[in-house]
């Protein structure tokens, strides 16, 4: 076979764009950054001929032309895999509508570095701002570092309502989430219910934990400590956390793990204790990532739409990037409640194992 020789297509350039449109290389450019000093048939043409051209600008040349930098930063400390893939394709997509490049950042949460970490990643990467993934976006003397230091930013965090504290966040009401899934469990007649913590590191398991808990009292069901088992958000401490609740001398006839992961651990060790779900054990989790939809029987889970809030959360951003925290355009801060899924690992407590009110 003859080896291709053909000269490879030159990418379209900016004076091309110029040239077909027959405006200047500034009206290019004005264009391009959404500038709104440009007449709209002149905006048209040059549109026009960005799509005829397939254009595609060079973000880091931009940058460096001029003092704006057009590249944001997501900053995340997270084990779940499907977590932080949701949240690239929602900060992604509003890069990609904006013309803004993505830097994702994985980070040790726990490192006593971290925010001067951050600030040399904004210094040297020409980075426009972040969006903070939890458990970072929620420690404020983190955020306070990075306002100090004129960073711009916002926040993912875990919150019933907003914060109003002065810093840009999206919230969501893991609280209310949980509450609704220990309700689905005491109405199906479950009073032992046990719950398996995520990290404590992440202000959704005390937040969630607290839906349960008021869940309980609201329904008079008095708080057993037996049945509450720490760990982090995995389905290793699932699997241990299930084992131990199971070996107890009453065990739960349901379990509540703070997310899918934790909850396929809990399945794995009902069916190496050869129990029958949901007949023996319910099982609930929490997100709705894939692990709530590939395991059998699926997984009652409470929906958590991470690309939307990570999405939201980058629009936030850029609007203030582009108009100003105060300004007319500024995004307010997003509220968002995951809501209860009902699937097949949840059902009525069998007669047998139900309980009378203590």
């Amino acid at each position: 076979m003859k080896p291709d020789t053909t000269t490879p297509k030159r990418s379209a350039t900016i004076k091309d764009v110029a040239k077909r449109a027959k405006v200047s290389l500034k009206t290019v450019s004005r264009v391009v950054n959404n500038e709104p000093s440009v007449l709209e048939a002149t905006r048209k043409r040059v549109e026009h001929a960005i799509a005829e051209l397939s254009y595609q600008p060079d973000q880091s040349a931009r940058s460096l032309r001029s003092a704006k930098s057009y590249t944001i930063g997501m900053v995340y400390d997270n084990p779940n895999a499907y977590y932080v893939i949701s949240m690239q394709n929602g900060v992604l997509s509003v890069c990609r509508e904006t013309g803004f490049d993505l830097n994702i950042h994985p980070c040790d949460s726990n490192s006593p570095g971290l925010a001067e970490e951050l600030r040399l990643l904004v210094q040297r990467s020409r980075l426009a701002g972040l969006v903070l993934a939890p458990p970072m976006s929620e420690r404020m003397e983190l955020i306070q570092f990075l306002a100090a230091n004129k960073i711009k930013f916002v926040r993912i965090l875990s919150a019933a309502e907003d914060p109003r504290d002065g810093f840009p966040c999206v919230f969501v009401d893991d609280r209310d989430a949980a509450y609704a899934v220990t309700e689905h469990l005491i109405q199906l007649g479950h009073q032992r219910i046990g719950f398996l913590w995520g990290g404590k590191a992440h202000r959704s398991s005390p937040e969630r934990f607290k839906g349960y808990e008021d869940a309980l009292k609201h329904y008079g069901i008095a708080i057993d400590k037996a049945l509450i088992v720490e760990g982090d958000y995995s389905f290793d401490d699932g699997f241990r956390g299930a084992r131990k609740l199971l070996a107890l001398k009453n065990p739960p006839t349901a379990i509540f793990g703070s997310n899918d992961e934790i909850a396929a651990g809990v399945l794995a060790a009902a069916k190496a204790a050869n129990l029958s779900v949901p007949y023996d054990l319910s099982i609930a989790g929490f997100e709705d990532s894939p692990f709530s939809r590939q395991c059998w029987p699926a997984l009652t889970t409470a929906a958590q739409a991470t690309g939307d809030i990570a999405r939201r959360a980058t629009e936030r951003l850029i609007g203030e990037l582009k108009h100003g925290r105060h300004a007319e355009h500024s995004i307010a801060n997003v509220g968002f409640s995951p809501t209860l899924v009902i699937r097949g690992s949840t059902g009525p407590v069998r007669p047998s194992m139900a309980q009378t009110k203590p």
